[in-house]
């Protein structure tokens, strides 16, 4: 039996590992079905790296409508909770002028609030904030991750010792509150998701994506990622934004500072690239919804199964 279509058009979400053609099915999706491309990439959210992280170019641009690319300065992190808020009002901007809603994207914290909402936490006092920086700068990240272990291990569990900012904002939490971000996380979400969702998920073969990846970080060089970098390191941010972590920049980074030669910041460029692919395909195996369409074509071909899938949720494509 077919399903009931749905009293509003579907928001289709577009996911998978970097490398594996995201954007350019996106394009061809927009052309077919009068679509919106809204942005799901941390990184491609901030301005200041339009190369080295893979940004749509303006002539890509130029062919159908995108947004929430290059919005943000690289100096303030973009949470979840802003991304999400940003997102729907897109995706609400689309749905009103009758067009299709495409989210694309491979961060994967990103699909999952926008599916489930984010827990309604609190806003954080300064003097929290600045609090925790003290005892940061002078106990260091370990004692900072230790305490917790002992107030929230659960957080404490899933967080690692290294990540600055996620320790901190369980901690900010925990203060600001006295109950576990764990808990805030646990008990639901705050307003309904965007509902309903379509996702199609691109997976093509991991070899195909880590030469695919090796070759555009090579084009990225070419096309000037070197010199974007070396501007970027330049506007003197602090290293635990989440802007500096972002694919290839650390790499590009330290031979900027003479650390290492330029070849050998490309080979650790795309290592970390393949890592990334990894954690990227082992979330969306295991993280998406049921009833998602998986795409395994590595081509920028638009995949003919996709129309009717999308027609299955009550759109005339």
């Amino acid at each position: 039996m077919r399903p009931e279509p749905p009293d509003e058009p579907p928001t289709i979400v577009l996911a998978g590992p970097t490398a594996s053609g995201k954007s350019a099915l996106a394009l061809e999706l927009a052309r077919r079905c009068d679509g919106v491309i809204v942005n799901a990439d941390s990184m491609q959210v901030y301005r200041e790296l339009r190369i080295v992280t893979a940004r749509p170019s303006p002539e890509e641009e130029a062919r159908a409508p995108h947004r929430l690319y290059g919005i943000l300065p690289a100096a303030g992190p973009c949470s979840a909770a802003r991304w999400l808020g940003l997102a729907r009002a897109e995706i609400a901007a689309a749905r009103a002028a009758g067009k299709l809603p495409i989210v694309v994207g491979g961060t994967g914290l990103y699909l999952r609030v926008l599916q489930q909402g984010i827990a309604d936490i609190p806003d954080v006092p300064p003097g929290i904030r600045d609090g925790l920086a003290l005892r940061l700068a002078e106990e260091g990240l370990p004692a900072l991750h230790a305490r917790l272990a002992a107030v929230d291990p659960a957080s404490a569990a899933r967080i690692r010792p290294t990540d600055r900012q996620r320790v901190l904002r369980a901690l900010e939490v925990w203060d600001a509150t006295g109950r576990p971000l764990s808990t805030w996380q646990a008990e639901g979400a705050a307003g309904a998701s965007v509902a309903p969702i379509a996702w199609i998920w691109l997976d093509p073969p991991r070899a195909d994506m880590h030469a695919r990846a090796a070759t555009r970080f090579r084009a990225m060089i070419a096309a000037g990622a070197l010199e974007e970098v070396r501007a970027f390191r330049a506007l003197g941010l602090d290293p635990a934004l989440p802007a500096m972590k972002a694919l290839g920049v650390p790499e590009l980074i330290r031979h900027l500072a003479g650390d290492m030669p330029l070849e050998a910041a490309i080979e650790q460029a795309v290592a970390a690239t393949r890592q990334y692919i990894k954690r990227q395909t082992t979330w969306f195996r295991h993280q998406l919804p049921p009833g998602h369409l998986r795409v395994e074509q590595f081509s920028e071909s638009f995949d003919l199964r996709i129309l009717p899938f999308i027609r299955r949720f009550g759109l005339t494509a």
